[in-house]
């Protein structure tokens, strides 16, 4: 079996699109599933978290359980959209060795409409492995594209959390696989 790297995007995508994971209340989820879109409860003023690894976000939602995430969505947005975040992207802490200095990293943060964490992935028991998975952060400009032109559709995934949860049956899990970085994001965000 092949060596996982320690920082790689594993996510479920096609030629034109992938999916991201968020966790949200009724509120937000609702309609968005039913229209499609982002309601206006959905903030395009503030950060948002996206996810490509479906079992990360179970951990942090705790299977759908904690109060304001309830409902677990895929977001399918176009891979040029994607592409684009992470090419604006920073890394939300300081590496030396990526970062030329602190000093310069900050200047970078403090311009980026993006910011990167590495997490340690999970197992169906949620449990921590030893490769780590990816969270997008965006805002400002980029908040409103993924709300709106990268947007291909939005599905409830609430369902498959809560029998996941229940079976912790791998079958049920989207498909992830390796994610091919722009090579440029893949240097400067540290990936493998």
């Amino acid at each position: 079996m092949d060596e996982v790297p320690k920082k790689q995007i594993r996510a479920r995508y096609d030629e034109e699109t992938v999916t991201v994971y968020q966790a949200f209340r009724p509120e937000i989820a609702d309609p968005a599933v039913a229209d499609g879109r982002w309601p206006e409860a959905f903030s395009r003023d503030r950060m948002t978290w996206i996810k490509p690894s479906f079992r990360w976000l179970m951990y942090r939602s705790d299977w759908a359980r904690s109060p304001g995430q309830e409902r677990i969505v895929g977001v399918v947005i176009t891979r040029q959209g994607f592409d684009a975040a992470l090419e604006a992207a920073v890394l939300s802490g300081y590496e030396p060795g990526l970062h030329a200095s602190k000093a310069e990293w900050q200047r970078a943060l403090r311009r980026s409409p993006a910011r990167v964490q590495w997490d340690p992935e999970r197992d169906l028991h949620l449990q921590p492995l030893p490769h780590r998975s990816l969270q997008l952060g965006l805002s400002g400009e980029l908040v409103r594209r993924y709300a709106g032109e990268w947007l291909v559709r939005i599905e409830d995934l609430t369902p498959q959390a809560h029998e996941l949860h229940a079976t912790r049956d791998a079958a049920l899990l989207p498909p992830e696989r390796p994610y091919p970085m722009p090579p440029g994001a893949a240097a400067r965000l540290g990936a493998g």
